[in-house]
């Protein structure tokens, strides 16, 4: 569910709340956006006693239990905010959560409201005892992440919020300047609000008015790469060097990933099964359905040459001449990105 539809339906007649709540998601906007709007509904149900906690496995846990237990000492409905930014709460906190969980299980309308807010949680945390536990008990609004195709699209629904509009052009064009920054992007389109009369925005206006924002990140890098977004991988690339990003980091990016991959392909030459080959490389998701794009794509005697290149970009990057390669190891860098992103790489 997600905040939207949740305000929706909490504003319903006789709509009531649940006892517990869980935030869960990879974009600080989304995240906070419905925790906002969890804390908006919460004040026209009554809860007027507010607590907050940020939490991680070395705190005291124990003030937790005390509040979760407590009523307000005015009357007033309590909510309980708990934000757990780690994801990992340790031993104490995992027994706190499910002591919660348990508390809350079922319950609407409580005299205790608890929010939780948590990041996205991989495959080994959601198993945890502590988040089956807070899953299962309440509700979870789990903020999908704003991928780059759907970038314009929701900048298109936030422009709408304010009574303005753009052409696909001038979206596409502030989706490329925002990219990987939905916080930032939020700014720009409240600030092109101030700016401008409701209707349809002129590209020359904004792009004036809006700044270059993107922030690039080396698993937006790897994705392009996967799916073989060659502009797009050249742009991150591009951002990442600007930005001075540590080209190692980069490196171990794209070069783990081609690594995990070519020992899926040649898994799969051999007869092994690509969806236990992924698995057992911990591909999961999102990332896997991208790989196997890629290995439909590159041919399987591709990647080991890929493998071969990625040890010479590191060789590069410590110095070391590297016969047949540039000395410039970020265009060499760029050079083993696209052997994968174009659909014809060559050994």
């Amino acid at each position: 569910m997600d905040a939207d539809r949740l305000i929706q339906s909490l504003s319903r007649p006789g709509a009531t709340m649940a006892a517990l709540y869980v935030v869960t998601g990879d974009d600080p906007l989304l995240t906070i956006e419905a925790a906002d709007a969890l804390r908006a509904a919460a004040r026209s149900a009554g809860y007027l006693d507010r607590t907050s906690f940020v939490m991680d496995a070395r705190s005291d846990w124990s003030a937790l239990g005390v509040a979760s237990q407590s009523g307000s000492l005015f009357g007033d409905k309590q909510l309980l905010e708990i934000s757990l930014p780690t994801g990992k709460p340790g031993k104490q906190g995992a027994e706190s959560l499910i002591a919660l969980a348990g508390r809350c299980h079922g319950l609407s309308d409580a005299e205790v409201l608890t929010i939780v807010s948590l990041p996205r949680l991989d495959k080994a945390s959601r198993d945890s005892k502590w988040a089956s536990a807070l899953l299962s008990a309440g509700t979870t609004l789990e903020m999908a992440s704003i991928e780059r195709h759907q970038l314009p699209e929701w900048i298109a629904q936030r422009l709408a919020r304010q009574s303005q509009q753009a052409d696909s052009v001038t979206l596409q064009w502030l989706a490329d300047k925002v990219e990987g920054n939905l916080l930032a992007a939020h700014q720009e389109i409240l600030k092109l609000g101030l700016l401008f009369e409701p209707g349809m925005l002129a590209h020359e206006n904004v792009e004036q008015a809006v700044m270059n924002v993107a922030r690039y990140d080396v698993f937006g890098l790897r994705d392009a790469m996967l799916v073989g977004d060659v502009p797009r991988m050249v742009r991150i690339m591009a951002g990442l060097k600007a930005e001075g990003e540590a080209l190692p980091l980069v490196l171990w990016a794209v070069g783990e990933e081609i690594r995990v991959l070519a020992r899926v392909a040649q898994g799969t030459a051999s007869g092994q099964d690509l969806s236990s080959m992924l698995r057992s490389q911990r591909v999961f998701g999102q990332h896997e359905r991208l790989a196997r794009q890629a290995l439909s794509r590159v041919p399987a005697r591709n990647w080991v040459a890929a493998v071969q290149h990625a040890h010479e970009v590191d060789r590069l990057i410590k110095g070391l001449h590297v016969t047949g390669r540039l000395q410039d190891p970020w265009e060499e860098m760029t050079r083993l990105a696209m052997r994968v992103a174009v659909s014809t790489a060559r050994a």
